[in-house]
């Protein structure tokens, strides 16, 4: 797993503040913000991401038959907060052999879902969501009682992962997964629990860290 912070635009190096500007840099895309090291699939690895974040920590409850969560990911440092969040997680893909699933949430600009789903710019993109939408998703939770339902759109990408993107509680929403064929779970409506939430301390189960999250 990597050790230093990264560009989640890019996964490039960025320098950290100085004397000179408060802001890490990445030599890409300018100031942004640190995409901390991958944190284990484990307690303490939930622990360290929920005790910063400002957006939700999703995963879904219960998890799809057989899947395990492989790991945590974040954006921010302690100046800002968390201001994305990822949980990896692992199982069978409904048709053939594994798959690989990334839920994201991040506040509008930090550009982490967009660097997964392979996309030039930091969020999904305007016009994304002006038809239909794809799929729906549940939340669950105390503070999902006004939004209970989100609509989340299909999105053009890399030829080996599927993309769904949506707004939920006022941050993006994205679900990458892989492979592409792995896109069928979402015809199954998962329903998401938000682990920040006071009393929502569920036995996950956890697997091998996923290196999803180091790419």
């Amino acid at each position: 797993m990597r050790a230093e912070p990264t560009c989640p635009r890019c996964a490039g190096p960025i320098r950290a503040p100085n004397a000179w500007s408060s802001d890490w840099i990445c030599g890409a895309h300018g100031a942004v913000l640190p995409r901390a090291p991958a944190k284990r699939p484990s307690g303490d690895g939930l622990a360290t991401v929920v005790r910063d974040t400002r957006v939700p920590v999703w995963t879904p409850w219960p998890l799809p038959p057989a899947w395990l969560v492989t790991g945590f990911g974040a954006v921010g440092d302690e100046r800002s907060g968390g201001r994305a969040s990822a949980v990896a997680l692992s199982g069978p893909n409904l048709l053939s052999g594994p798959a690989d699933m990334l839920l994201i949430a991040e506040e509008i600009g930090v550009g982490l879902g967009a660097y997964y789903a392979g996309l030039p710019g930091p969020d999904p993109g305007s016009g994304f969501d002006t038809g239909p939408p794809h799929t729906k998703i549940d939340l669950s939770g105390p503070s999902a009682t006004c939004a209970r339902t989100v609509p989340l759109w299909s999105l053009e990408s890399g030829p080996d992962r599927a993309v769904y993107a949506g707004e939920a509680m006022g941050d993006w929403l994205w679900v990458v997964l892989w492979p592409a064929e792995a896109g069928v779970l979402m015809a199954d409506r998962l329903t998401l629990l938000d682990l920040r939430e006071p009393g929502m301390e569920v036995d996950l189960p956890y697997g091998a860290p996923s290196p999803r999250l180091d790419e």
